[in-house]
């Protein structure tokens, strides 16, 4: 218990910048939610203010009030009517701007077609498409920018597939022993054995973790936010924690910090720490690439053998009240913070 909570402090640790550049777009969002409301609001009642400021002339005699006020019903009536008739003008010209605008955006590259199908993400997509896997009108495309109009048929494995409109988020414990495809020719267990009725929609791994690596695992039908999670200009942040069957030196620990070589290129982690001082076989590591078993291979190349590596963390999404094995729906909240995070990003880059 003591182990658990000392790694808590440890993964749970954010920089101040991302954790003020999450709270300023929240604040963003609600600025502009309230501005929108506001204007509504002001237009309703500017709206009424001149439909009831109508001219009419005071009435000579008491005998002719109810003419007067009649005119003056009429009057807002006219002036109502007129406002309607250019709002729907306004509204025609907008729908023949916006069937236009439609026509052209219902050209949608390949990759990104297969992946709102919810197959897989963009990357693999690609990858799909040129290994001639993918039809469209049952010729084999090879260019994933290839562009799909509205009427085209999509093919994958002689299959037809359709964009999917019903997002599914899930994060789920993996265990050890199950791996993160969906079907197995060896006839192994995997990760979607354990999400069985879950959900009707196709989803698939956002990542991947090996057969013999647990913790948390994201699995969704979203293709645009796995390209953000996997693609490694976004650097999101992994924590895992991992036992060894000897005690990692202080030397090894800032060697992996520095960066090392392996077979595929120089890799660095961000930090690394005990678990607990009492066991220094146990350690926290924080990383950002997302290279085939990169942490093992570190370890392994100091000379150490990984006897267990737990996912602890991945983005913001952490395994907290999911035992290992159960899965459960993302909340809006999270949702809404892995988006943030990339947009966060993307303006960091920019500037």
């Amino acid at each position: 218990m003591k182990q658990q909570q000392a790694f808590d402090k440890f993964r749970n640790k954010q920089k101040n910048s991302k954790v003020k550049e999450t709270i300023r777009l929240e604040k963003r969002k609600g600025k502009e939610e309230k501005k929108q409301r506001f204007e509504e609001r002001k237009s309703k009642q500017s709206f009424n203010q001149r439909a009831e400021s109508v001219v009419w002339s005071k009435p000579e005699n008491k005998h002719s009030v109810a003419k007067l006020h009649q005119k003056k019903n009429n009057d807002i009536e006219k002036y109502k009517s007129n406002k309607y008739k250019t709002q729907q003008q306004n509204t025609r010209s907008q729908l023949h701007l916006t069937k236009a605008e439609d026509y052209r955006n219902n050209q949608m590259p390949l990759n990104k077609f297969i992946a709102y199908s919810g197959i897989c993400g963009r990357r693999e997509a690609a990858l799909l498409v040129k290994s001639g896997k993918v039809k469209v009108n049952n010729d084999i495309v090879y260019e994933p920018g290839y562009k799909v109009d509205e009427g085209d048929k999509v093919f994958y494995n002689n299959k037809q597939v359709h964009i999917q409109n019903n997002l599914v988020y899930i994060l789920l414990n993996k265990p050890k022993d199950y791996i993160t495809t969906a079907k197995d020719t060896h006839g192994r267990k995997t990760v979607f054995d354990l999400i069985i009725g879950a959900t009707r929609e196709r989803v698939f791994s956002v990542g991947r973790l090996d057969r013999n690596t647990s913790g948390v695992l994201l699995l969704t039908n979203d293709g645009e936010l796995t390209q953000k999670l996997t693609h490694p200009s976004f650097e999101i942040k992994k924590v895992y924690e991992v036992k060894l069957d000897k005690p990692v030196v202080k030397k090894d620990m800032d060697a992996i910090v520095s960066g090392i070589n392996l077979d595929d290129g120089f890799i660095a982690a961000d930090k690394i720490a005990y678990v607990d001082n009492k066991d220094k076989s146990v350690v926290g590591i924080e990383i950002h690439s997302g290279r085939n078993r990169i942490v093992r291979r570190i370890f392994e190349q100091l000379g150490y053998d990984v006897k267990s590596l737990d996912r602890v963390l991945f983005a913001n999404l952490t395994k907290k009240n999911v035992e290992r094995g159960k899965w459960r729906f993302l909340s809006e909240k999270e949702l809404r913070l892995l988006k943030y995070m990339n947009q966060a990003f993307v303006k960091k880059q920019s500037k």
